[in-house]
């Protein structure tokens, strides 16, 4: 179609049809289907049958048989084809890690890669648009979906966010960016909690990777549940008109979460249905996603001239235009394949997998422990040992019989059995320690005792907020007890979100953070394990040395009575706390490696530069140890003194680079006035004259400083 023949559609359909095009319900209210997967609660919508038939979109649906059901159904009714869309977030029938996991990476093709095999699977099994990047900044590991994010670091954030949609796109789908915005600022990372951000941190944090990603051309934006400064989003003019459509040019297709105009009148913002569809339409959130005010007042509310009919046309020739740049109107089945839908994985795509397994599983501890050798007697306990439930939330048609658990992994790879016992059940509020004496009796038959400890799957997700992020009391005191036994005792941890290892840490000769590693997550570990792969991940989220620094994060600001983080006394008149120290337990960008690299005294071309110039920041790094490896060089800035306080330290550029042993390589960045912009206190996105640090290191505690003037 043309943009005249969609506009000619327009004009021949009455308000309440294009109501029902507006409106998004999920697979599940039409078809039984058990494998699909529930992002909410859809309730009863009250919808008629000519409603039903009407609809333009759905979601949650498992695979292509149900998309050529949906679709083919709903054409006999009905012109204007369904758009289905499905939260492919981190793989769709291969499952590969966290984004958190895959953002401690920092190696942009690999992210890119994934997310393109994740659409092709995707748009086979008949999925046109995917939810997703979520980038979201991340500060509060409490908060359950700090899975979705890469990270409490905005620039990281952006890049990756870029990677995934390039790479989903690639693939043959379309992509929502969300959750607009600032979902991740939630009040003691307690799910759909209010958010309060000063335009400030707003403007240089919560919403600089939602504008890096606009720049990718993103079909989509999802505006998110929470209220923001008071203000529910789907009703924040500021934020959906003045700003994405007005300043950052959106001109795509917005969309509210599960329910989430409806839940305006829980906020206490909107007094009935008929005042949420209202508001949500004037400021145009073009598709309303489970819940039918839509349906059931935009007609009234366009006859009484509380919303434009014109306004209403705009916002379905948005969703159209979508529809007809996919090609629905000539194939309303996309790109589905009921032959061609991977029911069965191909090795390509569980290689990448595991691939991308090894390089986001993060080191963070290691005496002389790892990697181990193939000779030694090895045990593997603890709840996890031979779970393959390890593939995380958003797994889509992931199949938990397909992965491989830490046990298969370390058979597959010594030829031989590994003796294993669980010692516990893994569930956070266990209370049973009788099975403990199981795993240490297997334990002491052992030289090197492998633990796998940390969260379950279903611990981590929407909804899923935690209080306390300490393991459960139950796996520290089989920790311990296995510490005991005086043998060597590497801790594999998994997770979805940082938690607290302060109390194991001691105990543990070295200590593997796995994360969800997805489909191939034992062949990576058991790689990582005995050095086959090496590894190189980093942790993007500061990890607490307890649940009450929540949140923690490296690029803070200082206060009138700062104190140095990781000293314990002279807390007297200082901001800090009495019982712990004010810096993470692991910072930002940290992680370890099996080598040792060197860097060089930093080598600026000169000290300083005027607007319009740049300068060369340069390091040499060398490999010091015994075997080859990877390790990420990470630049950070300081601006010293400005119109508003910038914080201690701020991500600016990373390289990631593989050396072999006694190998050296120059490392270089270059800074400019793009570099060292902010927005200021008088609201503009400028750089300011003056005196800057500049750091580079292999984490964000660990750095070389110099410092450079902008004239």
């Amino acid at each position: 179609m043309n943009n005249n023949q969609i506009k000619n559609l327009i004009g021949s359909m009455s308000v309440l049809e294009k109501a029902r095009q507006l409106t998004q319900i999920d697979a599940t209210t039409l078809i039984d289907d058990d494998e699909a997967t529930v992002t909410g609660n859809c309730g009863n919508l009250n919808l008629s049958k000519e409603d039903v038939n009407g609809i333009g979109s759905i979601l949650n649906f498992s695979g292509a048989d149900k998309a050529t059901e949906l679709q083919t159904e709903h054409l006999k009714h009905n012109d204007i084809p369904l758009l289905l869309m499905q939260d492919v977030v981190h793989g769709y029938r291969t499952i590969y890690p966290l984004n958190i996991a895959m953002g401690g990476t920092f190696d942009l093709e690999l992210v890119e890669k994934c997310a393109e095999m994740s659409a092709i699977e995707a748009k086979a099994n008949g999925v046109m648009v995917t939810f997703a990047p979520m980038v979201d900044l991340v500060r509060d590991a409490r908060w359950g979906r700090v899975m979705e994010s890469t990270g409490e670091d905005p620039y990281l954030n952006g890049l990756m966010g870029r990677a995934f949609i390039r790479g989903f796109k690639k693939g043959g789908l379309a992509v929502c960016v969300k959750h607009f915005a600032a979902y991740g600022a939630c009040e003691a990372g307690k799910d759909y909690n209010t958010t309060e951000i000063g335009e400030y941190s707003l403007r240089n944090y919560y919403l600089k990777s939602y504008e890096e990603c606009i720049k990718e051309k993103p079909e989509m934006v999802m505006t998110s549940f929470n209220l923001l400064n008071g203000v529910p989003v789907n009703g924040h003019s500021d934020l959906l008109l003045d700003l994405l459509r007005g300043e950052w040019g959106f001109k795509g297709v917005t969309i509210s979460d599960y329910d989430g105009i409806r839940e305006m009148i829980n906020h206490g913002y909107c007094a009935d249905l008929k005042e949420c569809a209202r508001v949500a339409a004037n400021n145009e959130v073009d598709i309303e996603m489970t819940s039918p005010s839509y349906i059931r007042h935009l007609p009234e509310l366009v006859e009484e001239g509380k919303v434009s009919e014109d306004k209403i046309n705009a916002m379905l020739y948005r969703v159209l235009s979508l529809k007809n740049k996919l090609g629905l109107f000539e194939n309303p089945l996309y790109g589905t394949d009921a032959d061609n839908n991977y029911k069965v994985l191909p090795d390509e795509h569980r290689e990448l997998a595991r691939i991308a397994a090894e390089k986001s599983c993060v080191l963070l501890k290691n005496e002389n422990a790892l990697p181990l050798t193939e000779n030694e007697k090895v045990c593997i306990v603890g709840p996890f040992s031979d779970e393959q439930s390890i593939i995380g939330n958003w797994k889509c048609l992931g199949k938990i019989e397909e992965t491989v658990s830490v046990r298969q992994g370390l058979e597959n790879l010594l030829k031989r059995a590994v003796p294993y016992a669980f010692g516990c059940s893994g569930y956070l509020d266990e209370s049973d320690y009788g099975k403990i004496e199981d795993a240490v009796s297997v334990a002491k038959d052992g030289d090197t005792i492998i633990a796998c400890v940390g969260e379950r799957s279903n611990d981590s997700g929407e909804g899923i907020s935690r209080s306390k992020l300490s393991l459960p009391d139950v796996q520290i005191e089989l920790i311990k007890r296995l510490s005991a036994l005086g043998k060597k005792l590497v801790l594999v941890i998994f997770g979805g979100r940082p938690q607290v290892l302060t109390e194991v840490e001691p105990y543990a000769n070295a200590i593997f953070y796995v994360w969800q590693p997805g489909t191939e997550g034992g062949n990576a570990i058991a790689n990582l394990l005995y050095g086959k792969a090496e590894p190189s991940g980093k942790i993007t989220m500061s990890f607490p040395r307890t649940t009450g620094q929540c949140p923690v994060y490296y690029n803070y600001f200082n206060t009138g009575r700062p104190k140095n983080p990781d000293i314990s006394d002279n807390y007297m008149f200082k901001s800090s706390f009495i019982d712990c120290l004010n810096s993470p337990l692991y910072p930002f960008g940290y992680g370890l490696t099996y080598t040792e690299f060197s860097m060089s005294e930093i080598k600026l071309s000169r000290s300083s530069f005027k607007k319009g110039e740049n300068i060369t920041a340069s390091v040499l790094i060398k490999n010091i140890g015994k075997r080859a490896g990877e390790e990420v060089v990470q630049l950070y800035i300081r601006d010293k003194f400005a119109s508003v306080v910038r914080p201690v330290t701020e991500l600016k550029g990373f390289k990631k680079i593989k050396l072999q042993p006694d190998e050296e390589k120059e490392v270089a960045f270059v800074i400019d006035e793009e570099t060292l912009k902010f927005y200021t206190a008088k609201g503009k996105f400028e750089a300011e004259k003056g005196e800057f640090e500049l750091m580079l290191g292999f984490n964000s505690r660990d750095i070389k400083k110099t410092s450079f003037t902008l004239n």
